[in-house]
């Protein structure tokens, strides 16, 4: 039986990291994954929306993977996200995990076609039965145009290896809806960074997100405040992370452009762009960009010491 606590705390949603041609850059996945390990977060997400997934080869995702097992493997906890187009390819990305000794494999549901739950509970299914990983459902209506059903979670929980899942609904009563169809203990992650707190109020465990990745110490904190009870911090803490993700959603360029450069301004850590056809960051988000990272500065001294 899975020990569950390990996945209980803050994953930031792992960045694509790219050399200045705009290729996969194995050193500075390792550079961004040994940052996160000295932060001292739980663990990493891997190949997720932050990872610009859906932009990159089956190839280059096991790459991306294997550099970051190369840097951090035994030392964080990792989850790989490796949902595909196919099942195939998503069987192959699941095996290449299993392999390099990942802790869980997570999945959204397949994407483009408005496929019936019954094709979406087999997708699961054969992922999950290609290893014997633990597995994480992942539920983002707002890019897949699926929510995930208490009817099929409680199915899926059926099988050994589905341990969970990550909630991306900006409805924040379904984690309650989600947690009330469990029929075992499970892990519930919430995935809408701006209401981390509330969804840690209604049972989640913790959290994985994109915002967490350029402002970890904040996630921590209101991590911390919540387990001590200190609902007025964890209160305020929101409210600032949510000043910070507010001005990153203003700009011009993609959300994970303008994170990527916070990230080389505060952490001396450069990672690339982002491939089109997210767009990238236009001489009017300068200014804005170094204000987020001087904001987040700020709120790191306050709550944070």
């Amino acid at each position: 039986m899975t020990n569950l606590d390990k996945y209980k705390g803050v994953f930031p949603a792992f960045y694509a990291c790219y050399d200045d041609e705009g290729n996969i850059s194995p050193e500075r996945v390792e550079a961004l994954a040994k940052h996160y390990l000295e932060v001292g977060v739980k663990g990493l997400y891997v190949g997720g929306s932050s990872g610009e997934c859906i932009y990159q080869t089956v190839e280059e995702r096991k790459l991306v993977l294997e550099h970051v097992m190369k840097a951090v493997g035994g030392e964080m906890v990792i989850i790989a996200h490796i949902a595909a187009p196919s099942t195939e390819a998503s069987v192959s990305l699941a095996k290449h995990a299993s392999e390099l000794g990942v802790d869980a494999l997570a999945a959204i549901p397949p994407i483009y076609y408005g496929l019936p739950e019954t094709a979406i509970e087999k997708y699961w299914t054969d992922i999950v039965k290609s290893t014997d990983k633990d597995f994480i459902i992942y539920n983002v209506p707002s890019t897949t145009g699926y929510s995930l059903s208490p009817k099929l979670y409680k199915k899926m929980l059926e099988l050994p290896q589905v341990i969970g899942v990550k909630n991306s609904s900006a409805v924040v009563q379904d984690v309650y809806l989600l947690r009330q169809a469990e029929t075992k203990d499970a892990v519930m992650f919430y995935g809408v960074d701006e209401q981390y707190i509330s969804g840690r109020i209604l049972g989640a465990d913790g959290g994985i997100g994109s915002t967490y990745g350029v402002m970890p110490r904040l996630f921590m904190r209101i991590e911390e405040a919540f387990k001590n009870n200190e609902i007025v911090l964890a209160q305020e803490l929101q409210m600032a992370i949510n000043e910070v993700i507010f001005k990153i959603l203003g700009c011009e360029g993609s959300l994970y452009d303008v994170m990527k450069e916070v990230v080389k301004i505060n952490e001396g850590i450069a990672v690339g762009s982002v491939r089109p056809p997210l767009l990238r960051t236009t001489e009017n988000d300068r200014n804005t960009i170094e204000e987020i990272a001087q904001l987040i500065k700020k709120h790191e001294q306050t709550f944070c010491g």
